[in-house]
C-alpha cells in the first residue's frame, strides 16, 4: 500500500497540475480551452505507455521476481516525476518545453505500468484462504491515499501562495517532494520477501521464455475479459478527478481551492468503497461486486450533468461522492479478480496486460474526449460517455461469468 500510494501520488500530481497550470505554462498561448485540451492530451500519453511498461516489467516480474521488478518501477516513476519539477516553460524554451514534458510523462506511464500488478500480486499471493479480497484491497487503497497526498499538497500550496507565486514556482514543489516519498517506498520494498506462489512456480518449472507471448497463446480469453472489465474503472476515476477539476475551475466557475477541498472529501468515499468491496469480495465473489460497481457507474453518469453543472458546490460534492464510492466497487475487487485469471508463472504479465490496456481504453483520452463533448454538446453527453464505458465493462463481466476460461483461479496455483 505504501509503495502504491507513492506511485499514485506521482501520477495524480501530474493530473492535478495538468488541470490547473500546465496548459498556459507548457503550451502556446491560444484559448484557455485549447490549452487545457493540450494539457489533457499530454496527460493521456502515460496511458499509452502503460501497456509497454506492463509488458516490460511483467516480463521480468514473471522471470526474475515481484520484488526487484517493483523496486525498478518505483525508481522510474519517481525519477520521471522529480525531473518534471525542473522543466523550463514554453515561454523559456518554446516547443522543447512540451516535448520534454511529454517524454517524462511517458516515463511515468512506463513506471506505473509495472506497478499495480506487482503490488496486487504481493498482496494476494500472500493471502490466507478466504482473505484474498481483503488482502487485495490494500494496494487499491494506495490510490486514494496517493490522491489525498497529491491534492492535499496542492490545496495547501494554494492557501499559502498567491496565484502568481503558485503559477511561477509553487506547482514544482509537489514534484520535488516525490524524491522524499520514493525514498520511503524504496525502503519498504527493499525489505520485502518474494511471494510463495512465485517461488513455487519457479521450483516447479523454469520461467516462461516470453511470458506475454504465452498469455496471448494460452490465456487470450482471460486477458480480453480483464481488459474490458476495467474500462469503467478508469473512465469513472478520471472523469471524477481530472476532468471534473478542470471543467469546474474553468467553464463552471467554481473556485480552485473550494473544488479541491470537495474532491478531497469525496475521495474518502472511494476508500470506504474499496474496503466494503474487499469485504464483500471474500463473502461473495469479486465478479459480482464489480458488477455492482458498474451499475453504480451508470448511476454516476446519469447524475453528472444535473449535479456537477448545477452551480452548487454541495450538489457537485454529492456527484463526486457517489462517483468515487462507485469507483471503490469497480476498482477494489480488481486486486483479487485480475491476478486470479492467470497461472502464477505468467500472472504478472497477464494482469499487467489486462489492467494497462484497459487503462488505455478507459482512461487515456477520457479527459480530452469529455472536455470536447462538454464544449460541443454539454455535460449530458459526458454522462452518457461514462454510462457507455460502464456498459462495456458490465458486458465483459457477464460474458466472463459464462466463459470457463475467464473464471478466477486460486492464486496459489
Amino acid at each position: 500500500m505504501v509503495g502504491t500510494a507513492v506511485e499514485f501520488y506521482d501520477f495524480y500530481i501530474y493530473a492535478t497540475a495538468a488541470s490547473l497550470v500546465f496548459g498556459p505554462l507548457f503550451f502556446p498561448q491560444t484559448s484557455p480551452s485549447a490549452q487545457l485540451l493540450s494539457s489533457y492530451a499530454s496527460f493521456g500519453l502515460a496511458f499509452l505507455a502503460r501497456p509497454l511498461g506492463g509488458a516490460l516489467f511483467g516480463h521480468f516480474g514473471d522471470r526474475v521476481g515481484r520484488k526487484s521488478t517493483l523496486v525498478a518501477s518505483l525508481l522510474l516513476m519517481g525519477g520521471s516525476t522529480a525531473l518534471i519539477a525542473l522543466l523550463p516553460t514554453y515561454a523559456m524554451v518554446g516547443w522543447w518545453a512540451p516535448l520534454l514534458l511529454c517524454i517524462l510523462r511517458v516515463g511515468q506511464g512506463l513506471g506505473l505500468g509495472g506497478e499495480w500488478s506487482g503490488a496486487a500480486l504481493l498482496a494476494v499471493e500472500n493471502a490466507p484462504a478466504g482473505w484474498r479480497g481483503r488482502y487485495g484491497m490494500f494496494p487499491q487503497l494506495g490510490a486514494p491515499v496517493g490522491f489525498l497526498m497529491a491534492n492535499g499538497f496542492f490545496l495547501i500550496l494554494g492557501l499559502l501562495l498567491s496565484p502568481d507565486q503558485f503559477k511561477a514556482w509553487g506547482w514544482r514543489i509537489p514534484f520535488l517532494a516525490s524524491a522524499v516519498l520514493v525514498s520511503l517506498g524504496l525502503w519498504v520494498r527493499l525489505n520485502l520477501a518474494e511471494t510463495p506462489a512465485f517461488a513455487a512456480a519457479m521450483a516447479e518449472a523454469p520461467p516462461a521464455r516470453v511470458p506475454i507471448a504465452e498469455v496471448f497463446r494460452n490465456h487470450l480469453g482471460r486477458a480480453l475479459a480483464g481488459i474490458f472489465a476495467v474500462v469503467a474503472c478508469f473512465a469513472l476515476y478520471y472523469l471524477a478527478t481530472a476532468f471534473a477539476l478542470g471543467e469546474a475551475t474553468t467553464a463552471l466557475g467554481f473556485g480552485k481551492q473550494a473544488f479541491l477541498l470537495a474532491q478531497l472529501g469525496a475521495i474518502l468515499f472511494m476508500a470506504v468503497g474499496i474496503v466494503l468491496a474487499g469485504w464483500f469480495t471474500d463473502k461473495l465473489d469479486a465478479r459480482r461486486v464489480l458488477i455492482w460497481g458498474c451499475f453504480g457507474t451508470i448511476l454516476s453518469g446519469a447524475i453528472l450533468a444535473p449535479l456537477l453543472g448545477s452551480g452548487s458546490l454541495w450538489l457537485a460534492f454529492v456527484f463526486l461522492s457517489v462517483a468515487l464510492l462507485s469507483m471503490g466497487f469497480v476498482y477494489g475487487p480488481l486486486g483479487a479478480w485480475l491476478p486470479g485469471l492467470f497461472p502464477a508463472h505468467v500472472r504478472y504479465s497477464g494482469a499487467s496486460l489486462a489492467f494497462n490496456v484497459g487503462g488505455v481504453l478507459g482512461g487515456a483520452l477520457t479527459p480530452l474526449v469529455a472536455k470536447a463533448l462538454a464544449d460541443e454538446l454539454g455535460l449530458v453527453a459526458v454522462g452518457a460517455y461514462l454510462a457507455a464505458a460502464a456498459v462495456i465493462s458490465l458486458i465483459a463481466l457477464m460474458v466472463a461469468g459464462r466463459e470457463p476460461a475467464a473464471r478466477a483461479l486460486p492464486v496459489e496455483t
